[in-house]
């Protein structure tokens, strides 16, 4: 379904028993709502209805080209926008990533909108800043975002050779043909420029404006991530003031929802409370 919004036009994926809770799923980078596909299905079984947007850069008809209109409170504002297109007065938000970003300041500056959050991988930026000015690893696993904010160059260093480079940091989502599902769409025109928009529009500022979250959070972090390490991962309990839980994922890479579906589902499900 596509969703206006904010003068955008948003692809949406809807799902699961009309009269169920809401719950809103927000992907990361290089991704795309797809990366949810394996996990909806046991939303939708307790009886969830799941809404997962293709989010600002992603869908077609939300691409602006300005960088500032990357910035995390536009980002936050359309998550708020599409509830209100759809008619949901509050939501379960889960959030992997970028998502995980979005779906922190999300929970923390509109409580009344979020039901309970259930971030995926990457922590309470506040968690982040901690880990990057005490934990020389973080550094090391966080250097890679300085490529990603150099327009053009860091396009040309992950599309060169058939974007031998993204297929390469996506290798851990599974097979060839995962890793063509997110890897392709980021070949075409303009793709790639408005997803790493949301690193060059990053500011610490607007990181920092990020509140501690009051509402159920459930943060699930793998200890095979190689861009969030476990400095990072316990810091968050640290900015959760409401019911908190860490569930650590042993042996699992980066990108949890493709990788370890069924457990992070009953992550979100212990958390949400398997409503019926």
């Amino acid at each position: 379904m596509r969703i206006d919004a904010r003068g955008l036009t948003f692809e949406v994926r809807a799902g699961g028993p009309a009269d169920g809770e809401a719950v809103l799923l927000l992907h990361g980078f290089p991704q795309h709502g797809g990366e949810w596909d394996e996990v909806v299905p046991a939303l939708h079984a307790a009886g969830l209805r799941t809404y997962v947007p293709d989010q600002r850069g992603y869908s077609p008809g939300a691409r602006p080209a300005e960088v500032a209109a990357y910035r995390l409170p536009e980002l936050v504002a359309d998550a708020v926008a599409l509830l209100d297109a759809l008619g949901v007065d509050a939501a379960h938000v889960v959030g992997h990533d970028w998502g995980a970003i979005v779906a922190w300041a999300l929970a923390a500056g509109h409580p009344d909108r979020v039901r309970t959050l259930t971030a995926v991988s990457v922590p309470h930026p506040a968690a982040m800043a901690h880990a990057l000015a005490t934990s020389a690893e973080q550094k090391a696993r966080s250097s890679y975002v300085a490529l990603f904010r150099q327009p053009g160059t860091a396009e040309k260093a992950l599309l060169a050779l058939g974007a031998a480079a993204l297929r390469r940091m996506l290798g851990g989502v599974g097979g060839p043909d995962r890793v063509a599902r997110y890897a392709d769409p980021m070949r075409e025109p303009g793709v790639l420029t408005a997803a790493l928009n949301w690193y060059r529009a990053m500011s610490r500022a607007d990181l920092a404006a990020v509140a501690s979250v009051r509402v159920p959070t459930t943060f699930v972090w793998s200890d095979r991530d190689v861009a969030i390490g476990r400095v990072a991962a316990q810091a968050c309990a640290d900015h959760v003031t409401g019911d908190y839980r860490l569930v650590e994922l042993p042996g699992v890479s980066h990108w949890i929802p493709d990788v370890a579906p069924g457990p992070l589902a009953e992550a979100i499900l212990a958390r949400v409370g398997r409503p019926q």
